[in-house]
């Protein structure tokens, strides 16, 4: 059975400071008894302070980046090169400086991608590339820490509450008609997602406070409460976000 961490951070700032200590951490942890890791990506303003966070720490150059496999958790189905596109946001605040086998980073096909505007297509194809990766044994190849943000509705990657993605079995899936802008995106679903060794949901502000409570205490429906690491799920926040958690909740040090 999975084991749960919270963990709660006085503001942002530090959240994003520790979990880009815990990230190296756990990338350096596994390559020592694996000799490659592989992560899963997010977006959205924490997760830009994190991979900034992860570039200034001097602890950074004790990974070997060359072997780390970097997948993504969903992305808004854009041209490449849109700010607005997780990817983007990774490269820009990561990704860029840092010396990564281009073979071995793996983003979601963009709407001007091979399969042009058909994000149905661009969900297979990424799957097919998962199933590549797993290289002939059956599943997903290895997600040893997968970071995802919660939204104001509990939302996880782009599986939202009451859309029919958040009932999908197939690994990756086109996601139509997205309460948030924009309508259009692809995402892992749930059960990719709940294959990861580890999976950290990170939230930050006062708008994440009731969705996080629910999530940690079971609401029914609510994908944020779905998802889970075969050994770990860790919750990060910041003080705001864990407001209405109850003492009893939280991890002690």
């Amino acid at each position: 059975m999975t084991q749960r961490i919270v963990e709660v951070y006085p503001d942002a700032a530090a959240l994003a400071g520790a979990v880009a200590v815990r990230l190296l951490a756990r990338l350096r942890d596994v390559q020592a008894e694996r000799g490659h890791a592989g992560a899963v990506l997010t977006g959205g303003r924490v997760a830009g302070a994190v991979y900034r966070a992860v570039l200034a720490d001097p602890a950074r150059d004790a990974v070997d980046w060359s072997r780390v496999d970097l997948w993504w958790g969903d992305e808004r189905f854009l041209p490449a090169g849109d700010p607005d596109r997780n990817e983007t946001q990774a490269r820009e605040a990561l990704l860029d400086a840092l010396p990564l086998d281009p073979a071995r980073v793996h983003p979601m096909p963009p709407s001007d991608g091979p399969d042009g505007p058909d994000p149905e297509l661009a969900a297979a194809r990424y799957t097919a590339e998962l199933t590549r990766a797993a290289a002939g044994s059956p599943g997903l190849p290895p997600f040893d820490v997968l970071l995802l943000g919660v939204g104001e509705d509990g939302h996880v990657a782009s599986v939202f509450p009451e859309h029919p993605v958040a009932a999908e079995s197939r690994p990756v899936s086109a996601v139509r008609n997205s309460p948030k802008p924009p309508p259009v995106r692809t995402t892992l679903t749930l059960p990719a997602i709940n294959t990861a060794t580890q999976v950290w949901l990170i939230a930050a502000g006062p708008d994440k406070a009731g969705p996080v409570a629910a999530a940690l205490a079971g609401a029914s429906g609510l994908p944020a409460s779905m998802v889970h690491g075969t050994a770990q799920t860790v919750w990060l926040l910041d003080a705001a976000a864990a407001a209405q958690v109850p003492e009893h909740a939280r991890t002690a040090d």
